[in-house]
């Protein structure tokens, strides 16, 4: 285990205001985020957006949420797996989320919130939209970057972003009682096209497995969000960027909150010709994201190549 201070993974600060699009700043960070996502499938941002009052109110957020009884969580359903309640299940006793559909928009959060309160939680719609904003900001950066990194013209990030869904899947980790072991969630890769994780009451826990096989674990910090390609991102990059291997540890004395924004795309994701070439052969068709969702619903292949060579892979 090596700790952040000492590892390879770089911080890229996107509160600088030098940091803008065309600039030196901004093409030498989309250099450096690009290598990261190829080599270990993350990079660290630093953001201070979410002053201390905003993580307040999302942790009180979290904790009214998670509080509720279990038939009141188990009612936020969905035909997409990990997109509704997960809990109570005898091999992950330490593990609850919950999954909140376009938290981007007030819209999706009062949905959410009258399912849970139904008179509504104005107060808890308020805070997680603010909250999610943010960090559907940090996933449009990372993702305008990586495009103008790879010489992928602009329009197609324009239209890339305009087909993104986003959930927001908040995460409860209750203490290990006695007899218990530590494991949080298991070692495991997101289907998404990016997932952007805060370890949100500042517990550490956070581990992701960097590309000489060695764990790193992420201390956790107020202003510091992990962002995490997942198997989407590994199709779209035609294998360049690989989707990154995480799992969470809880060794702390208190209950851990942390927050996770994945996006989606609801077009076809398809590789882009400017990384195709004699050096980088195509390697994935074409495929529907949902249904890759679907597919792991129905097959449960576990490993994360194994899974998209079965279900898009170029054979």
């Amino acid at each position: 285990m090596v700790s952040l201070s000492a590892s390879p993974l770089p911080i890229v600060d996107l509160s600088d205001e030098n940091l803008k699009p065309g600039t030196e700043p901004w093409l030498s960070a989309c250099k450096v985020v690009r290598t990261a996502l190829e080599d270990h499938g993350c990079y660290v941002v630093r953001c201070d957006k979410i002053g201390e009052e905003l993580r307040n109110a999302v942790v009180s957020a979290m904790e009214q949420a998670f509080e509720l009884p279990v038939d009141t969580k188990r009612q936020k359903t969905s035909d997409k797996i990990f997109h509704g309640y997960y809990g109570q299940v005898s091999f992950l006793p330490l593990y609850e989320s919950l999954g909140i559909d376009h938290p981007l928009t007030m819209a999706g959060c009062q949905k959410f919130a009258h399912i849970m309160w139904p008179q509504g939680n104005h107060r808890f719609s308020e805070s997680v939209n603010e909250y999610a904003k943010v960090l559907g900001e940090i996933d449009g950066v990372t993702m305008r970057m990586v495009f103008e990194s790879y010489g992928v013209e602009m329009k197609k990030w324009e239209s890339f972003m305009e087909s993104t869904n986003y959930l927001l899947r908040s995460f409860k980790y209750r203490v290990a009682e006695k007899g218990e072991n530590d494991v949080g969630i298991h070692s495991h890769t997101d289907m998404s096209v990016t997932s952007i994780l805060h370890q949100l009451n500042n517990l550490d826990g956070l581990e992701v497995k960097l590309k000489n096989g060695e764990w790193l674990k992420l201390h956790a910090s107020p202003s510091f969000f992990l962002v995490l390609a997942g198997d989407a991102l590994q199709c779209w990059s035609n294998g360049r960027i690989r989707s990154c291997e995480h799992r969470v540890t809880m060794n702390a004395k208190k209950t851990r909150y942390s927050m996770g924004l994945s996006s989606y795309n609801t077009h076809m994701v398809e590789i882009p010709k400017e990384l195709v070439d004699q050096q980088h052969p195509l390697r994935y068709k074409p495929f529907h994201h949902y249904g890759y969702l679907h597919f792991f619903d129905k097959e449960k292949i576990k490993d994360p190549n194994s899974r998209l060579k079965a279900y898009c892979g170029n054979h």
